[in-house]
């Protein structure tokens, strides 16, 4: 048993790990935060201010607590927050006790072609970069897209709800390449799950991937649509289209509109669209945590879906 730090804890994927951190009874946990919240959720464990700036303050506090592993679930999505997990790190290297430190990513790959990344990306490129030049053991976590999102608001989440591909609720779809491609997708509490046994792990490899599903498109939209019983509005998004920063708008996007402006969302829905088309989010077998440890049972796509049932 180890102390853990889970920075960001308060929020979406934080409170999650979190929740399985405390379930398990294997760790302590400590939870550290930029500012004061309050959820109907909030975790059990210390919550903990901090100035991610003050290095000093924060190298203190990873000592003064004995902690052995830093996760980072800092939502990395502009420079500021960047510069958050960038300090974090470099306490946790001058921290006497800190050995591990998960950074942020929770999501897909980093792609080689800078011509595919998406603007905060490069800020995530940047700690492991940090990381690289310090003696912490560290890695990253790789699990697709969540699959939370086509269970809402019918399966417990964290998560603030966000399209992409597929529109349950207005069945409606606008489907990346062929539709063919495989897609690999993770619930958030299999993903907890997984960073609580790579935890246990006496070796750490970058990075660690996980996934709770692996389907197409083409199969999920079926799937939808037999559970709601009725055909959906089908569009398929070309390389080109995509190429170009554009999608085919869905009616959900509208209420998304007010946390990430329209242009933004193009821009990084456009980019997933490729990773789609390009295979970059069918995640591998082999080496995977789910090879790791096969008796973690993880949700099926149809599983989550079929939530939606008689909606």
């Amino acid at each position: 048993m180890v102390t853990v730090a889970v920075a960001g804890g308060t929020g979406n994927v934080g409170r999650t790990i979190v929740a399985a951190l405390e379930e398990s009874q294997k760790h302590d946990v400590i939870v550290l935060t930029r500012k004061e919240t309050v959820h109907n959720s909030d975790p059990a464990s210390p919550v903990l201010v901090i100035d991610y700036g003050n290095v000093e303050q924060v190298t203190n506090l990873l000592e003064s607590n004995n902690v052995h592993t830093v996760i980072s679930t800092i939502a990395i999505l502009d420079e500021a927050s960047g510069k958050s997990e960038l300090d974090l790190v470099n306490a946790a290297t001058k921290s006497l006790t800190t050995k591990r430190f998960i950074a942020s990513n929770w999501g897909g790959v980093m792609p080689v072609d800078e011509s595919l990344r998406i603007p905060f990306q490069t800020f995530r490129i940047a700690t492991i970069k940090t990381l690289e030049k310090t003696d912490l053991e560290w890695t990253q976590f790789q699990n697709g897209y969540f699959l939370d999102f086509y269970g809402m608001p019918y399966v417990e989440s964290n998560l603030r709800p966000l399209t992409f591909a597929l529109d349950i609720a207005n069945k409606a779809a606008s489907i990346p390449g062929t539709g063919n491609e495989q897609m690999t997708f993770t619930y958030t509490k299999d993903l907890a799950k997984f960073v609580v046994a790579a935890l246990g792990l006496p070796k750490w490899t970058y990075p660690m991937v996980c996934y709770s599903d692996k389907t197409t498109w083409n199969k999920t939209v079926k799937l939808a649509e037999e559970y709601r019983g009725s055909k959906f509005n089908i569009a398929y998004d070309s390389v080109e289209k995509l190429r170009s920063g554009e999608i085919t708008e869905l009616p959900s996007h509208a209420s998304a509109y007010s946390f990430i402006p329209k242009s933004a969302l193009y821009g990084i829905q456009s980019k997933f669209g490729l990773y789609v088309a390009y295979g970059m989010f069918d995640f591998p077998e082999k080496g995977s945590l789910n090879q790791l440890f096969p008796e973690i049972k993880t949700i099926t796509v149809e599983e989550i879906v079929s939530h939606w049932k008689g909606k």
